[in-house]
């Protein structure tokens, strides 16, 4: 008898067609990651607007390769960029000062993913971003509750990343950059404002890189991050399948907009 193979998935064998659709209304109750002996919490379901939301809001995300089935994982430890760690390197900061770049919000999303998609990383054989992954974060996108932050030079996106944001926390997905420091400044601009004048209290990049160790990214346990998201949520995992749809989505926030256009002090 020949080994069993293991089953393959692709982005339309991915989902569990027995397996309801999720609105932001909705509410999904995950295994208390806090319990989790390793990184993946869950495994399954779908990926729509309720079901992501959900997960994020329980200190878990999506993350699976493309021939993978729906990975919904937590990290321990946690990578993070908090206020009182946030910082410009001083080289950054000095180039920035005569930046070519303008940062725009929520002009080109779909873009930007795309761009995202196509980054090779070390280590890995083709995107996790997978067609049926960058589907559902538009998605999320049209609803208010995903965005992008935009590096452009001479009307050229160049760079940027794209990511959640729920309360007063900000959950980074991916970046790419086509010139030099176009993310770099991208990330500066946004965090600079994040933390100062939207009140944000986390930017959770969920793994250690160096890119964002740069900018004061640390490496927190599992319990530390989840007691940190509480706090930027306003609200528990344990209560949020009892939460209303008043939960602060921070829609409000966010509009395709101009953060800085090169020539400032960070």
């Amino acid at each position: 008898m020949s080994p069993r193979q293991p089953r393959v998935f692709d982005a339309e064998t991915r989902s569990d067609p027995d397996f309801p659709y999720l609105s932001l209304e909705d509410r999904f109750p995950f295994p208390d990651a806090e319990e989790s002996s390793g990184t993946v919490v869950a495994v399954g379901g779908n990926l729509s607007p309720g079901m992501i939301v959900s997960a994020y809001v329980q200190g878990i995300f999506p993350w699976f390769n493309e021939d993978d089935p729906i990975y919904w994982q937590s990290p321990d430890p946690r990578f993070v960029v908090f206020p009182d760690t946030f910082h410009v390197p001083g080289r950054l900061a000095r180039s920035i000062r005569q930046s070519p770049f303008t940062i725009k919000t929520d002009t080109q999303f779909e873009r930007v993913i795309g761009y995202c998609a196509g980054v090779s990383r070390d280590g890995q054989n083709g995107s996790w971003i997978t067609d049926d992954m960058a589907d559902a974060y538009v998605e999320l996108h049209r609803s208010g509750i995903a965005h992008s932050v935009e590096a452009w030079m001479d009307g050229d996106l160049v760079g940027g990343f794209y990511g959640v944001s729920l309360g007063k926390v900000f959950f980074g997905e991916s970046m790419f950059t086509r010139v030099s420091d176009a993310s770099k400044t991208a990330f500066a601009v946004f965090a600079r404002r994040f933390f100062d004048s939207m009140g944000g209290k986390m930017i959770d990049s969920q793994v250690y890189t160096d890119h964002i160790a740069r900018f004061g990214g640390v490496n927190v346990s599992r319990s530390v991050y989840l007691r940190r998201l509480r706090e930027g949520l306003g609200v528990s995992p344990e209560s949020w399948t009892e939460v209303g749809s008043d939960f602060p989505f921070a829609r409000g926030l966010w509009r395709p907009d101009e953060l800085y256009c090169g020539g400032v002090n960070l």
